[in-house]
């Protein structure tokens, strides 16, 4: 049986490997996790003992098919456990995180199932990351981009954002920039704030270049940007 923290290791390290692609650095893992370069080397040491994770020196690691299921699990029961108390218990989409951390590990197999019918069987969690599906199968290749990839005049739909920073998402729900929401990119300033305009409403609001790098974006198709005025007016 796996600890708690074997499977935080082993989610950390499917979610920077979707995201940046393997092999994963310890330092990624440490960076990711707030841990020191030493614990995570003998964390990951006992995770390829177990033949979960596969090393290769000066590189960094990747998971095993065993690894990789493990790791989809517990996001599965992560991101389900985040849509059902901010659909059914009233918390807010910053507070979801940190609970859900505690809970993914203890929830049985019938409880996720409940949950899921409950739900709806969601694809995306509140933050608009996807939720991976029963069978758990790897996730589909990212194809969105950073916000702050984009330049004066684009418009573009938020797709996802971050879930890790309780005061950033604070930040995003007053500014209503959240997932589905049609941007149109009005100024990038020179030392980094990006200013964007939500269509439907045309809020305008100036985001730190560090928020725009978390928040992920496609861009918007022929008629989204029409539809979202037309709501607006």
């Amino acid at each position: 049986m796996l600890s708690d923290v074997m499977e935080d290791y082993l989610k950390a390290i499917y979610i920077l490997q979707v995201e940046h692609g393997p092999p994963v650095s310890t330092s990624d893992i440490a960076e990711y996790l707030d841990k020191t370069p030493p614990t995570v080397t003998s964390m990951v040491g006992k995770l390829e003992e177990r033949g979960l994770v596969d090393r290769e020196k000066y590189k960094g690691v990747e998971l095993t098919r065993e690894g990789e299921t493990v790791a989809l699990e517990v996001l599965r029961h992560h991101r389900l456990l985040e849509a059902y108390l901010t659909e059914h218990l009233d918390y807010s989409w910053s507070e979801v995180h940190d609970e859900a951390d505690t809970l993914e590990h203890h929830i049985s197999e019938e409880f996720e199932r409940r949950v899921a019918d409950l739900l709806g069987n969601p694809t995306v969690d509140p933050h608009g990351d996807p939720i991976p599906s029963p069978d758990l199968e790897p996730l589909e290749e990212d194809e969105t981009n950073r916000l702050s990839d984009h330049g004066v005049g684009e418009r573009v739909v938020v797709t996802r954002v971050s879930d890790r920073d309780e005061e950033e998402l604070e930040y995003l729900e007053q500014a209503g920039v959240t997932p589905g929401t049609t941007l149109e990119i009005v100024d990038v300033a020179p030392f980094g704030m990006v200013t964007v305009r939500a269509v439907e409403t045309a809020r305008e609001q100036s985001l730190p270049e560090s928020v725009a790098d978390s928040i992920r974006v496609r861009s918007a198709g022929a008629d989204e940007p029409a539809q979202a005025e037309a709501n607006g007016a």
